[in-house]
């Protein structure tokens, strides 16, 4: 048997403020710090050896992942940073309040963008600030790879690519992954096959863990380490 642990990123400074985020790389919360404290306590608990540490490109993950391995007394463990597990791009969206956006196009109308599997919004203009180019962060990652807007289904393919390319050959050993709530969504998608329409309910709570036991490849077991947060799973 061996572990995958993912974690979305602790609260973050626009999660506060019910923003759309996406790409732009905003910091943690106080409360966010906390929930990632917190996630590392419970990891901490489960008294396994974690053997490979990824992470999203962007600082929210990274930091809720190091404020983890401070908290499990890990250190000089190396973190595989990957750009294809952001959080989904979320176009001309993004910066914008959620509820202010409800009220002017609709609430239907905002749900189909933030959970419909291939609606992507439309396209933020590379001008704009909140534009992957115009993030320091985003430098070393060719230009022709910085997208405008995403779909879920858009996030879902760079996501699996990743973890196809990258992560199951060491599905043999126990790893954690820092993320988001799409690039998991995404993955559960794929670990939990799940079909486009069940996609759109899995909800991803902010700093709690969720562990997958895994035997011969194949996921046995799901569940979160902390229950009183728990969100429904889909039955997979």
């Amino acid at each position: 048997m061996s572990h995958l642990i993912l974690v979305r990123h602790g609260q973050s400074e626009w999660n506060l403020q019910n923003r759309f985020t996406g790409w732009v790389d905003v910091d943690l919360t106080a409360e966010g710090k906390l929930e990632a404290c917190k996630a590392g306590e419970l990891i901490k608990d489960l008294n396994i050896e974690i053997n490979f540490f990824y992470s999203s490109y962007q600082k929210r993950a990274l930091d809720t992942l190091k404020l983890i391995l401070n908290t499990i007394r890990v250190k000089n463990k190396k973190i595989f940073k990957a750009w294809e597990l952001n959080e989904r791009h979320y176009g001309k969206l993004t910066g914008l309040n959620k509820d202010e956006m409800k009220k002017k196009f609709g609430e239907d109308k905002i749900f189909e963008f933030r959970r419909s599997w291939d609606v992507p919004p439309e396209p933020l203009n590379k001008n704009n600030p909140y534009h992957p180019v115009n993030i320091e962060t985003y430098n070393d990652i060719p230009r022709e790879k910085l997208p405008d807007t995403e779909s879920l289904k858009d996030t879902y393919e760079r996501v699996i690519k990743y973890y196809l390319d990258n992560i199951k050959e060491n599905l043999d050993k126990n790893i954690l992954i820092a993320a988001h709530g799409n690039s998991i969504r995404a993955l559960c998608k794929y670990l939990f096959k799940l079909d486009n329409e069940n996609i759109s309910k899995l909800e991803i709570p902010t700093g709690n863990p969720l562990l997958l036991t895994f035997d011969n490849f194949e996921v046995k077991e799901a569940k979160y380490l902390d229950s009183s947060r728990a969100k429904d799973l889909i039955k997979f």
